[in-house]
């Protein structure tokens, strides 16, 4: 199928194509040089806040303005959204339509050309699209299939996340069971057999997934040397933003699209990439002057967002990364206060001291509350803070997903107790009993209505509906009413009943239920911390019930119900900022993450992790970190400072020291 005939631009406003643009007065010489570069490979290293997005956006301006047309443009993008904002201020800065212009997201453009060129590649007319649910579903029914259901092999949620591991680092799919879940190595052959079906149940459907469309794209460029041509004669530019977020497979895209001209404008900031546990490859960006060693490199490093003391620490933290593109931010805003590195007793008093110090900044200096963020590692170590916000009736948004105790491990783990508090809760046998395999719907109400006409201990309760129940449910019906009987006998507290039921069956469900899986766990120690400061079960689900009923709507009267605190992981407040950030737990172990210690590719992402964190913030930074824990079994241990913070300590740190003491009283 021959390409869509291109779409002529039309001139909407009186600043007419070839005319320049003012790139004096609107633009700094870093980003004027960008923007009037001449082809070729060029790679485009934007610290933050030094205006990356405003420096791409003339670029493609400056490149329509000077004759190019837009159907010969191609940008990619990390979202839909920012493509769509950047060709809005293209349009009103050139007058040019950008409708013809390809840009968004890789799967965006692989859907528009697949669509085009879909004969090549071999998909009907009016293919479609499976959306997640769609594609898990389909992935469960061809487990069924091929009659592996029984053995241990992942769930189709994670058996989707290695399909898609596989395409986005293109390797095979033996490998990526290797590198992402070891557990499953033996199954690698069974695993292959179901993507093999997997993939013939889309042929024949006409369908294709999200992966699919990348890695048709390839393909197209691969295997077809006469489209491959066609796109490269086509796409006179490729332009794509936030490169060091682009995995292998994505990066692969760029340099077959860009082959033979070679007009190839990458931007991003290898101190950013912080996504390998999504896909991103960082030798896309860190190789990419080897690959192209007539390429140009620029650097964006006059930062407008943040102070010069919160520079100041930024660069000097990320100096330590070996593995970078050098840059040294020079900060243009006025001098603020110096960032606040906070040791705190433990978590509780961190948490009361980030509430203490957010409604100050609120009340008494006017920062509004949506203006300040509390950024963290992982989910697990919010859990004292929206504890403590909650009670308080601070009102906060978790920008990451659901609050700590409505994520779906903290509410399985926590139904286990609720039965052992009360046999004749029916919700919580109803989600108790779906964990085991074997148990269907059906058996799982018999049980859950049953339970609640009968007496006495949740094990001897379930050991006597048992018999009720069909053949298929009664040994994982066993199992969960042995696992019960050692939680009852001797009487344990919630901390101890926690730890026993991920020992004895949750940590072997999540390994093939979530993608996450070690993350989840690490919540789940997280929780049963936390409960060791309850003498019995009942009394830490009365607290959990209180925290969850407690409405968080309002810090003072009147305020609109849009004024609320943020609290986020790191990875989902890239690209975000804030008037004031609060960091959570940094303690070595904990941040930078224990299991990401084990090399130092490992660790230096978590340094550009930090990074990420303390240049969120405008004017107010805050590190704090709990000096000592208890676990679960009651042991305390001491906390040290994270080597984030100990490697910048010296005669004139760029941070001060604050000692928290508890006020009489």
């Amino acid at each position: 199928m021959a390409p869509e005939p291109p779409v002529k631009y039309v001139v909407r406003s009186a600043r007419p194509p070839g005319r320049p643009l003012d790139l004096e007065a609107e633009l700094n010489p870093e980003q004027r040089a960008v923007v009037v570069a001449e082809g070729g490979p060029m790679l485009v290293i934007a610290g933050a806040g030094s205006g990356k997005t405003r420096a791409l956006t003339y670029r493609v301006a400056w490149l329509l303005a000077h004759g190019v047309r837009p159907d010969r443009l191609l940008l990619c993008t990390f979202t839909n959204r920012a493509a769509r904002e950047m060709l809005r201020r293209v349009e009103a800065l050139t007058g040019v339509e950008t409708r013809a212009l390809f840009a968004g997201t890789f799967h965006h453009v692989a859907h528009r050309l697949l669509r085009q060129y879909r004969d090549r590649v071999g998909l009907p007319a009016g293919f479609g699209i499976l959306d997640r649910e769609d594609a898990r579903e389909l992935l469960a029914a061809c487990l069924a299939e091929e009659g592996v259901r029984d053995q241990r092999l992942p769930q189709p949620k994670v058996l989707m996340a290695l399909l898609s591991r596989a395409i986005n680092s293109s390797m095979s799919v033996a490998d990526a069971v290797a590198h992402d879940a070891p557990r499953f190595v033996e199954a690698a052959a069974a695993i292959a057999r179901v993507a093999d079906c997997f993939a013939a149940r889309k042929a024949a459907m006409g369908m294709v997934d999200f992966d699919d469309l990348l890695l048709l794209w390839k393909a197209l460029l691969v295997d077809h040397p006469d489209a491959a041509a066609e796109l490269r004669t086509r796409f006179e530019h490729v332009l794509c933003d936030e490169y060091q977020d682009t995995s292998r497979i994505q990066g692969e895209l760029v340099d077959l699209c860009a082959a033979g001209h070679r007009n190839l404008m990458v931007v991003g900031d290898d101190a950013q990439s912080i996504y390998s546990f999504r896909g991103a490859d960082f030798r896309n960006i860190l190789e990419f002057p080897a690959r192209y060693p007539d390429a140009r490199v620029y650097k964006l490093e006059t930062s407008y967002r943040s102070t010069p003391e919160i520079i100041a620490l930024a660069n000097q933290c990320i100096a330590h990364n070996a593995a970078q593109h050098p840059k040294v931010l020079r900060p243009v805003c006025a001098p603020g206060d110096p960032p606040a590195v906070v040791p705190l007793a433990d978590v509780y008093q961190q948490a009361e001291f980030v509430a203490q110090r957010l409604l100050e900044l609120h009340q008494l200096e006017g920062v509004p509350l949506r203006e300040i963020a509390v950024l963290y590692r992982n989910h697990a170590h919010a859990l004292e803070l929206q504890v403590e916000l909650t009670r308080r009736k601070i009102p906060y948004v978790v920008r990451s997903g659901l609050r700590f105790f409505e994520q779906a491990h903290i509410k399985d783990v926590v139904a286990y107790l609720r039965v052992l508090a009360n046999a004749r809760d029916g919700l919580a046998w109803s989600r108790v009993l779906k964990l085991y395999g074997g148990v269907g719907a059906r058996s799982a109400r018999r049980v859950a209505d049953g339970a609640a006409r009968q007496d006495g201990p949740a094990d001897l309760v379930l050991a006597a509906l048992a018999p009720e129940l069909p053949g298929s449910a009664r040994a994982p019906v066993g199992r969960l009413a042995a696992l019960l009987a050692r939680l009852r006998e001797p009487p344990e507290g919630p901390a101890a009943a926690i730890a026993r039921v991920v020992a004895g069956h949750y940590a072997e469900y999540a390994a093939g239920a979530f993608p996450n899986a070690d993350a989840r766990l690490e919540d789940l120690r997280q929780l049963a911390d936390y409960a060791a400061r309850f003498a019995d079960v009942p009394a830490f689900l009365a607290d959990l019930s209180l925290v969850a009923g407690i409405a968080a709507e309002t810090v003072l009267q009147g305020e609109p119900p849009e004024e609320h605190l943020t609290l986020s992981t790191i990875h989902q407040a890239k690209g975000l900022e804030w008037t004031a950030v609060f960091v959570l737990w940094l303690a070595d172990g904990r941040f930078p993450n224990l299991q990401a210690l084990r090399t130092q590719e490992e660790e230096e992402e978590e340094r550009r992790l930090f990074y990420v964190a303390v240049t969120r913030t405008r004017r107010h930074l805050f590190l704090c970190y709990p000096q000592r824990a208890e676990d679960a079994r009651g042991l305390r241990t001491i906390l040290r400072p994270s080597r984030f913070i100990t490697e910048l300590d010296g005669p004139a740190p760029p941070f001060e020291r604050w000692a928290i003491e508890t006020a009489p009283g």
